[in-house]
This record gives C-alpha cells, structure tokens and sequence, in this order.
C-alpha cells in the first residue's frame, strides 16, 4: 500500500472561515495549499469565493496568519476548473458544509483526481466518518479519516482524528505524528460518535448550565462570574464564549446530537426557547453586535432571559467565591462545589451531571478517561479535565452526594479503588486496573523533574534544575516571572554552574507568561524613596548578567513563548540560540511605563539589526539606527515568532516550535547540538555607532512626530533619551566603541527618566490599571 511519507503540498476544498483557516495554518508552518470552493452563479470570477477568504486573512482578529507574507502559499482555485491539482496534493482535506450528501459529492470528484496514497480528510464536526466513505475506491477508504480542528486553527490546540473500520493504521499513525509534530496540534483518538469527545461533553455542559441557570433564576452575568476563571475556564465562561462562538453554531451543533441520541441525553440536548428566539430576532452573538451580551458605548449590558430585555451586567457574590480565589487545587474545587450558598449550589448542579455525562461516555466516544481529559482542556480550555476535577473534589464524597440525590453513578466508577489518576497512571474500566500514563519523550514536565530531586540550586525567584543529558535549565518561579535581584543572581550562579559541570544551558519555564519584564512595583518603591543608587546596582547587576549569558564558555538557549516583554525579551537577545514558540510575543516595550530598557536591549537589537544585514552590503549605518529607535520607541511587539524574526528579535537561525509542549524539548536538542559541534563564546567586538549626526537625525523625526501631535511632551523626553543611546551618544560618525560605553549610557538614561514624576506616574498607572498612560 502506498502511505504518504511527508506531506509536502495540500489541498483544502471549502474556503469558509474554517477551510482558510486551516489552509492559513498550513502556510504558517511552511506547506503550500490550493484551495477551492464552487464556482458562483453568473460569477465573472470563477475563484471568487477562494480568492475572497484569501483576502479576508488579513483582516480577521486573531490573525490567522502568523505573518502576512505566508498568504502567499496559498492558491486560489476553484472546484470545476482545478480538480486535477489534486493529484499534486500529499493530504486532501474537506472543510464544506456540515450535510453528508455534499459531502460525498465532494469526496466522488476527489477519487477521480487524487494520487493513489494521498490521504484524505474531513473536518466535520459530527457527521458519520464511516458514512462519508461508502461507495469509494478501496485505496481512497485506506487513507480516508476524519480530522475536526478547533476554531481559530492557528490557536486552538486540539485536533481530533477519527479512524474508520477502514483506514490503515500506517495512515493513523502517520497523521498522529504529524498532527502533533508538524502541525502542533494536541491529538485525541476519537471514536466516530456524534460531535465526537469535545463538542458532545462541551455541549452538554453548556446546555445543563443553561438548564440550571433558568431553575435558580440566575442571570447569564451571575453564570459567567462563576465559570470562567474562578473554576479553571477561559474568560470567556459561558455565555461570552457563546456569543463569540454565534448562537447558529451553537445551535447546529448541539441539534447534531439531538438528532442522534434518546432518552434523557436527548432532552438535554433539546435547544432552550430563549435560544432559538435570539436566533430568530438576529441577536446570535459577537458578529451581530449583540446576544447574551451586548454594548452601550463603553457598558456590557446583559440579556434578561425572561424579559428579553438588555439590563445592566450582574456578578454572583457568595462567600464560597471570595474563599476559594485564595485557594488552590482540590481545597478550592472542594470549596465550591460543596458549599450551600447559592454559588455552591450552582456550580454543583452544574458539574455533577457533566462529570456523569463524562463517565458514561468513556468508551463509546473514546478509548480512556485520559483522551477526554485532554480534549477538554485542548478543545475548550479548560486547566483540568472532567475525570482530573473529580479527583479535586473527592470521588468517595461526590459519589455520595450524587446518590443521595437521587442521580445514577456508572457502576465502573463506583468499584473504582478512589481516584481516576495515580502515581502517573489512569483507572482503564474495561480492564478495571490502573494503566500507565503514555510519556511523550518530547514533553518535558518541569513539576515532575522538580517532585524527582532534579533541582541543583534555587532561590526565591528561580530554579536551576538537571534536564539530564549534561543539560540544565534556569526556571523564573517570581510572581509573573518579573526579573528582580533573585533572578539576577541565580542567571549568574547558573552560568558559573554550567561552565563547570554542564553541556550548556536552557532558559525556560512552563508558566502562563516566559517573562513580561522587570519587577516594576519595586523599582517604584525604590523610585519614590529616593533609592536611585538602589536602582543603579539592580540595573547594572541585570546588565552583567545578560553579558554573562552572551559570553558564557558554554552555550545558553533561549526558549521564549506567549508574552516575553521588556527583561523577558532583553534575557533573550544575548543568548547563544533562541528556540521560540511559534506563539511568541516579543518587544522592548519599557516606553510604555516612561522608560527605555536597561538591561542592554538597545545594544543587542541595534548588534542583531547589524548582524543580519546580507554579507557584501555596505552598511547604512543611519538607516540601522532609524529602525531600531522605531522598534523601540514604538513598544513593537511581534505577533508571532514568524513576526519577531521580522522585527530582529530572532535571528533567521533561531528555531521556531509549532508544538508549545515541545519547546523545552526543542531548546535542550539546540544545546546538545551547539555543544557537540564544539561550541566557543563570541568574540567581543567594537559597535559601530552614528553619533552626534545620527542623534540628530534621530532627533529631528521624534520632534516632527511631536509637531504632528502624534507624540506628547513627555514622549519627547523619553524619545531623547533612547535616540542618545542608540546614537552612541557624543562621538563621531562611524565611531567604533565597545559594549560596556553602550551599558553605560543606556543605564544613565534609565536611571534620569525612573527619577522623573511623569515616569513614575506612568509606571504607577500600569501597575493598577494595566495599560499605559499618555501624559
């Protein structure tokens, strides 16, 4: 049988939201695509609908595309003129209406077209896999599955892959691989049920939410106070995430199930009134400008289910509430789902169906309690899975409150020996015994090396842990990994630690954030009590430590992901290697708080803009500088790693991990990788700078800025300084002067604007308010 051995092109036949979403993802991760859809009625152009989503690409929030420039491995088609490139595509995958009969008309051309051992897929959410491949080839069934991506592609992490009783396990194990390597992605097995693993529990809980919301007469504000972060879900809770998701989606999918189930499962799923009357009035969510929630200037009104009306937004008070967002793990699961407030009772008679609905299903929509776990947490957000809650709140206690209330516990669970997870294993019921937990070799977990013993030194801002290998590995543990003193000392105790007895050294962790900068509350403090010498010896001690890192004997890799800001991203620029998540947000964004960076940023962007300009090119040393200061003096932050190679953040042989999960992985191979090609420190060189004409021409932009009312009084001063540094200060055209001058100057502009009222006005109003002030 022929199997794909790597998927070099593709093809995606649907171009919806969905199709070039998908499509847009493939060219993020450098594979080229046609995409197709009908020809219109009458249409003059007969790629209109492919060549119209491709446009749209570039104006949906959040991006699709990582960087603009990958639209450009994207080819509009259609599906009259262009069904013989199929036979150029490696995987064929079908984005097109949710209606079986549509569908295999679709998959009929595609096995008149496609190469034998192409593989072949469907993104439906729901519809029977195994229905849509009747009636074709025998090699198209062996390479036929179903793959159901979550929406937004780019960032939504869950992929379910959905065998037939056909398709060859060369191919599943294939698609896997490349699922999780290539593509990113989480994947979960899935059986072919309807709406699978995440859509049918995620669907279910939301319906029950409704259900018990309507019963204690609570408001959808009330619900969403209480099912976003308070119990480990996104922001959006329940019904924002509705409104974003768009009530007709919701709607379809949840009449999908209904369809195809009895009994009580099926008045569950049975679409409450209030939501087809929003469905029918046109209020169906955040693209008709109201649903649940709607507007009114800068107020969120909410939806008075029984009176159809938009009222001013509730919040659910409740003791439990207040006393368990000081807690954490099972004691704050244990607070809230037992207390007898009425947040108490809600989120019980939320959850304990959901947790039932999730145990009957184990088996029939996938293999282990393991797979559902993991496609809750990768499809819909949430920090634990249904069976990880459970434990939290205590199987034996929960099983007896469910009794008692007269709901059905499934036997398996309650002949279970006490929780769903052990010592990395998980209860199987079929067998009734704990199984092992599947280790991902490219998966490092940073909790379990540090219950294992693994940790060499620590302070209170950081860890230095054993990776093993001869690798080790430099963990922030501060509050939002804000780099103060402790961090400082514990990046030198680390690179003294790894010269001697190391290969080299990663720099990573696994929190919500790499690093969004500096501890700014305690420059403050020290601001406002005239402890600018205090804040000179911080500044210098942080730029030390970054040329420590630049000059270590052995390599140091960087592992950005999610927000690096201001210090997160200076502790990367000196770095050996930068190994980036492809979800990196990275900028010097000081400005924004009255500053410029002082822990050598400036230097190091002005060196990597240097350094990458093509060898042979006569170096414009002005137009370097020019945009550098623009970078900076902007408060640029990429959207993407793909982004940050754009702005020189990364150079073009930093590595990117589409995978998260792998970058620590990643990072640790890069270090082996320099080591073993017989790694030696760079060499100090002279910076060339522009001096006093490049500060002036630096200078007269900012000033024509201020002149146009673009830039305040202050942003003026600030832009002063930064042009100075980046100038090189007082010395000619050309001149060449070493790292330490560069330090020096950048340090002595920090140190005059953290003295300044206005800069540590601005730095207050970001620390309570969270966003810049302009004054």
């Amino acid at each position: 049988m022929n199997v794909v051995q790597h998927i070099r092109k593709a093809a995606v036949i649907g171009s919806g939201v969905m199709g070039s979403g998908i499509a847009a993802h493939l060219a993020n991760i450098g594979i080229p695509s046609i995409l197709l859809d009908i020809v219109p009625e009458h249409a003059q152009n007969r790629n209109e609908l492919s060549e119209s989503a491709l446009q749209k690409l570039f104006k949906q929030k959040p991006a699709p595309l990582s960087s603009p420039k990958n639209a450009a491995l994207i080819a509009a088609g259609n599906l009259e003129d262009d069904l013989d490139k199929l036979a150029e595509a490696d995987w064929i995958i079908e984005v097109v209406v949710e209606r079986l009969d549509v569908k295999k008309a679709v998959f009929e051309k595609v096995d008149q077209h496609r190469k034998k051992g192409s593989i072949v897929s469907s993104n439906t959410s729901g519809i029977s896999v195994e229905a849509m491949k009747e009636g074709r080839s025998e090699d198209f069934k062996k390479h036929f599955l179903g793959t159901h991506f979550f929406n937004p592609p780019r960032y939504l992490k869950l992929l379910e892959i959905i065998p037939t009783s056909e398709t060859a396990s060369e191919v599943l194990e294939y698609m896997k691989m490349f699922g999780e390597d290539v593509l990113g992605k989480g994947v979960v097995l899935a059986k072919d049920t309807p709406n699978f693993i995440a859509n049918r529990i995620g669907t279910y809980g939301l319906l029950k939410t409704m259900h018990v919301m309507t019963e204690m007469n609570l408001s959808p504000g009330e619900v969403d106070s209480m099912t976003g972060p308070l119990i480990g879900r996104p922001k959006s809770a329940t019904f924002r995430t509705l409104d974003v998701v768009g009530l007709d989606t919701f709607i379809h999918v949840a009449k999908n199930v209904y369809d195809q189930v009895d009994g009580e499962e099926k008045a569950v799923f049975d679409i409450p009134d209030v939501l087809l009357n929003m469905r029918d009035k046109g209020w169906i969510g955040a693209k008709a400008g109201q649903g649940f929630f709607k507007k009114d200037g800068k107020t969120i009104l909410e939806l008075d289910p029984n009176s159809m009306e938009y009222i001013e937004r509730k919040k659910m008070k409740a003791a439990s509430i207040e006393m368990a967002k000081q807690q954490k793990g099972a004691a704050k699961w244990k607070t809230l789902a037992y207390a007898n407030d009425q947040a108490g009772q809600f989120i019980w008679k939320m959850l304990a169906p959901t947790l039932l609905y999730s145990a009957e299903l184990t088996g029939e929509i996938a293999d282990d309690i393991v797979s559902i776990d993991r496609a809750m947490k990768w499809g819909f957000g949430w920090n634990e899975g249904p069976f990880e809650i459970w434990d939290k709140i205590g199987v034996a206690d929960s099983i007896k409150k469910m009794e008692l209330e007269g709901r059905s516990v499934p036997d398996w669970v309650k002949e279970m020996d006490g929780s769903f997870y052990k010592d990395g294993h998980y209860y199987d019921p079929l067998t009734q015994s704990y199984k092992p937990i599947e280790k991902n070799a490219k998966v490092i977990d940073l909790k379990q090396l540090k219950e294992d013993g693994k940790i060499i030194k620590q302070n209170s801002g950081a860890n230095l842990i054993d990776l093993g290998d001869g690798v080790a590995l430099l963990e922030f543990t501060s509050p939002n990994n804000a780099i103060g003193m402790d961090i400082v000392q514990m990046i030198n105790t680390a690179v003294d630690e790894v010269e001697k007895n190391y290969k080299g050294l990663v720099i990573g962790n696994q929190g919500k954030n790499f690093c969004v900068g500096a501890n700014l509350a305690m420059i403050l403090m020290a601001a406002q009590d005239d402890g600018i010498w205090e804040i000179d010896m911080v500044v210098k001690g942080f730029q030390q430590a970054m040329m420590k890192i630049k000059y270590s004997a052995k390599p140091v890799v960087a592992a950005p992901f999610a927000m690096t800001l201001g210090g997160g991203t200076e502790v990367c620029l000196p770095a050996a290697h930068i190994q980036a998540s492809m979800e990196s947000y990275m900028g010097l964004v000081e400005v924004g708080v009255g500053l410029i960076p002082g822990g050598g940023g400036n230097k190091e962007l002005y060196i990597r803009h240097l350094e990458q300009l093509p060898a042979g090119v006569t170096v414009d040393l002005q137009a370097v500088a020019n945009k550098v200061f623009e970078t900076i003096a902007m408060a640029k932050v990429s959207t993407s790693a793909a982004e940050a190679r754009d702005h020189n953040f990364l150079y073009k042989a930093d590595g990117i991990s589409v995978n998260q999960d792998h970058l620590l992985h990643d990072a640790k191979q890069a270090v082996l990788h320099l080591h073993e090609n017989g790694y030696t420190a760079p060499i100090r060189k002279k910076v060339p700078v522009t001096g006093e004409t490049g500060y002036a021409t630096l200078l007269l932009g900012a000033q024509s800025m201020h002149a146009s009312g673009f830039i305040s009084d202050y942003d003026l001063t600030i832009a002063k300084k930064l042009a100075w540094v980046i100038a090189g200060g007082n010395v000619p055209f050309g001149t060449e002067v070493d790292e330490q001058y560069l330090l020096d100057l950048e340090r002595e502009a920090f140190l005059q604007l953290v003295a300044q009222p206005n800069t540590q006005q601005r730095m207050q109003h970001m620390l309570v308010k969270g966003k810049p002030l302009r004054n």
